[in-house]
């Protein structure tokens, strides 16, 4: 049997074949001859053109032309830890959940994520993946990173002893509205950078490597300010105008060790510890935004109930974004500054270990009936233990917080995010 493929260009075939008029001519009348040569004499004018501008000083106002450097940058893919959750948050987002077509069969998981751990490894590097047909795609990386997360079915298949404890869906809160294809999945692929085209081509070729042995369940798009147009290290801005994700663990030092890692810093006491060496959990939560309703509530409604400054992001106790909050203040009526309700009140730390890693995402998807937006906030955090650090803030939030009148939960997730792998290696390849 022949192995030649067939020429998509119909290179070597006739024109009869081709089903096209000869090459001299196409189906409008017009001769290739005839263009080539009016563009010569089209390309005759415009040099006789740009020589009387030169001679009239026209050039010295061209702008200049500046070539891109960023396109070009990468993140290592392989190491002890994933890509994609302490690196600076980039512009995109796409998140993708599979559904295993055979959950029962170790060998079926075992090559998909070998075949998606060679294709980010590729991608991430600038490098196009094993059959890729449109390698170009991939020739402009700009900082994409792509994280894996397990879900409940995808360890057991591989090692059921493996799985942690909190690798189960949320509890149930009155302030959701779930809908279920936008809930769980098996594995997850977080997919960040800040080049779309090269997003989407990823995107793209994972879902084709993936198709034989899972099926999509659902592809959230999301992003943030564009790469430049904020300075490094800037707190990100949801739709609603509000400073994003100014409380973080501690910049530096051993704050990430700790909330991510499950790594204590040295004399302190803590049982907190992760499930796997550098593995950690990733806590999805769609939030759909009511834009008209919050529009509707004045500029000093919306401060109290965030309980910040909208503006520069600063407490309402303080003057900068990274300030602490004083609880305590009261007005001149005797009344807290920051409202028993107010947002950053109810999820402010309680413990030692309610600190989370938040890499939050905005989606604005196309509004249907009357309704002029489709708006929102992809919540993403990362901690070692969702029960002990993340459930404590989210039961507050739920039980009292005043942006619960303008927001809805409408998806939420749970993954495990096992630690990285090195070269000849895939993501997971611990379990086997």
């Amino acid at each position: 049997m022949s192995t030649e493929r067939p020429d998509p260009t119909g290179a070597g075939q006739g024109p009869a074949q081709r089903g096209r008029p000869e090459r001299g001519t196409s189906r409008r009348g017009f001769s290739r001859r005839g263009l080539l040569l009016g563009a010569g004499v089209g390309g005759a004018g415009v040099a006789a053109a740009a020589s009387m501008g030169s001679a009239l000083g026209w050039g010295e106002t061209q702008p200049e032309v500046r070539s891109i450097s960023y396109g070009a940058e990468t993140v290592p893919f392989y190491g002890a830890r994933q890509a994609g959750i302490e690196t600076p948050a980039q512009a995109h987002a796409v998140l993708v959940a599979l559904d295993l077509r055979d959950p029962t069969d170790p060998n079926s998981v075992t090559r998909l994520l070998r075949l998606l751990s060679d294709d980010a490894s590729r991608l991430t590097a600038g490098r196009p993946a094993l059959a890729d047909t449109e390698p170009e795609l991939a020739a402009h990386p700009a900082s994409m990173t792509v994280t894996f997360g397990f879900g409940p079915r995808l360890i057991e298949a591989l090692d059921p002893s493996a799985a942690p404890t909190w690798l189960k869906d949320l509890p149930d809160f009155e302030i959701d509205d779930l809908d279920p294809a936008l809930c769980g999945g098996d594995l997850l692929l977080q997919i960040c950078g800040n080049n779309p085209i090269s997003l989407a081509h990823a995107r793209r070729i994972m879902l084709k490597s993936a198709r034989s042995e899972a099926r999509p369940r659902w592809v959230q798009d999301g992003f943030r300010s564009a790469h430049g147009a904020q300075e490094e290290g800037s707190s990100m801005r949801n739709l609603f105008g509000q400073v994003d994700e100014t409380v973080q663990p501690e910049r530096g030092g051993d704050g990430n060790e700790f909330a991510v890692w499950g790594h204590p810093p040295q004399g302190f006491s803590s049982s907190l510890s992760p499930w796997v060496e550098g593995g950690t959990s990733l806590v999805i939560r769609r939030i759909r935004l009511d834009m008209d309703g919050w529009d509707e509530l004045a500029r000093s409604g919306k401060e109290s109930s965030v309980g910040r400054d909208l503006s520069v992001g600063a407490p309402l106790t303080g003057t900068r974004e990274h300030e602490d909050p004083d609880f305590e203040a009261t007005s001149a009526l005797g009344f807290p500054v920051i409202e028993e309700f107010a947002h950053i009140r109810r999820a402010r730390q309680m413990a030692p270990e309610e600190q989370i890693l938040r890499r939050g995402y905005n989606y604005d998807d196309p509004p249907s009936g009357e309704r002029i937006s489709d708006s929102g906030l992809i919540f993403m955090s990362y901690q070692a233990d969702v029960e002990r650090q993340f459930l404590p803030i989210q039961r507050r939030l739920a039980e009292g917080d005043r942006l619960n009148e303008w927001t809805t939960p409408i998806g939420s997730a749970v993954f495990a995010v096992p630690p990285g792998c090195q070269p000849g290696g895939f993501i997971g390849d611990f379990l086997t």
